[in-house]
This record gives C-alpha cells, structure tokens and sequence, in this order.
C-alpha cells in the first residue's frame, strides 16, 4: 500500500511514522508513505499557500493553484484509488472504513488548515471527505495520522497476531469486553473465575455477554445501527 499525505507541516509525521505498527508496516514493506511539502507546489518567490477568502471574513484560506498542482502531479504517475480529505464537516472514520482502506493500493490525503480549502478542490478533485469527529483540530495532519495508523495496522503481516484486530472494538458492531492480566488477585481485585476455567466455550459466551453489556453501557447507539 501506499499513502501520500499533502502537508504544510511534514515534520509533524515523525513521531506517529516512526515507532509502532506504521513503523513495523513500512520496515515489512507492507506500506510506503510519503509525504509532500505543498509550499513546494507554490507558483510565487515567497511559496504562499494560502489567501484571503473572496467576499472578505476572518481567516485565511488554502489556495487553489498549489493543491491542483500537487494532487494533479501525483495522479499523473500512478492511479490512486482514492483522493482524501481530512476535513472536520466530513464523514465520520470509523472501523468499517478502516476495513475498507485496508484493502486499497493507492490514497491521497489532504491536510487542510487555517479556514478550509478553495472549495473547487472539494468539488472537483477530492473524491471523499472524512472527519475524526465533530470537533475542530489546527490542521488535518493529526486526523492523517490517526487514519492511517488504522488502516496500516490492519494489513496482514503488521500485527504479531493476524487474528489480534478480529477481537478489536467495532469490528463485530460491539466494543471489546473487558481484558485481564497476571496477578489473579491484586489488592483484592481478581480476574473473573470463568478466564481461568479453561473452558473456551463458556469462555466466549462471557466475552460476548460482556461486550454487549458494554457497549449498551458506553455505545447504545451501536445497537441500534448509529455511530
């Protein structure tokens, strides 16, 4: 897989990039990321990114010229199957998009900042839009980190087990059940009798019991088909 992410702010990539199962992907082979300066696809001395909105307002906005070169050079060297734009009024990341991305080849992503995109980037050239929440970052590069360390951690041969990101929360429409670790007993506090027992079955009839009651607790709106 590959990934290129369109940044004002590459450096911010360095911590997420280089530890973890993205670092784990990339040292595999599995997935190749690259990142792009997008001053570098300014037309002016001063490489500017950004202008004043047209009907006035607070804010600067990202020009259109140096997102249309970027995206438009990347896609003349290789087809991608998706062009992304992290955006806070986008649609809303979830596991099953994970999923989805996990299987593709090629994605752009595009880190907004100061008020937004010239809105013909939206229009003519992004392909999808995704939001991390209902809430508002300084710039996309955060949100594109968190996807892709999502989609990355999902391909086969990142993980030590394959069979790990099966049991994570979502991916049945449930959250994960509770899980323990050795001592059996600290402080008083011990691990539920039916861990120990040996007994697969009831094993994962507790497990699942327990996820439901979970997510009726913390995401009921999992069991009725929302977010």
């Amino acid at each position: 897989m590959r990934i290129d992410i369109l940044t004002l702010f590459p450096e911010m990539f360095e911590g997420p990039f280089t530890h973890s199962m993205v670092q784990r992907a990339r040292d595999k082979g599995l997935a190749e990321i690259h990142l792009h300066q997008l001053r570098d696809y300014s037309t002016n001395k001063y490489r500017s990114v950004d202008d004043y909105p047209y009907g006035g307002g607070a804010g600067m906005v990202m020009m259109i010229e140096p997102l249309a070169r970027c995206i438009e050079a990347l896609q003349a060297e290789r087809p991608y199957d998706e062009v992304i734009y992290m955006a806070p009024d986008g649609e809303v990341f979830s596991q099953s998009m994970a999923n989805f991305y996990s299987l593709k080849q090629n994605l752009i992503i595009l880190c907004g900042h100061y008020k937004g995109i010239d809105e013909r980037i939206r229009e003519h050239l992004i392909t999808r839009e995704i939001s991390l929440g209902d809430f508002v970052l300084s710039g996309g590069e955060l949100a594109a980190a968190a996807f892709t360390d999502a989609v990355l951690r999902l391909l086969p041969g990142v993980l030590g087990d394959e069979t790990s990101a099966l049991s994570d929360s979502f991916q049945d429409g449930l959250v994960s059940p509770p899980v323990y670790t050795r001592p059996y007993d600290f402080r008083g506090w011990t691990v539920p009798d039916v861990l120990r027992s040996g007994n697969d079955k009831e094993i994962a009839h507790w497990r699942q019991e327990q996820a439901l009651k979970r997510t009726a607790l913390r995401r009921p709106g999992l069991l009725e088909g929302g977010n």
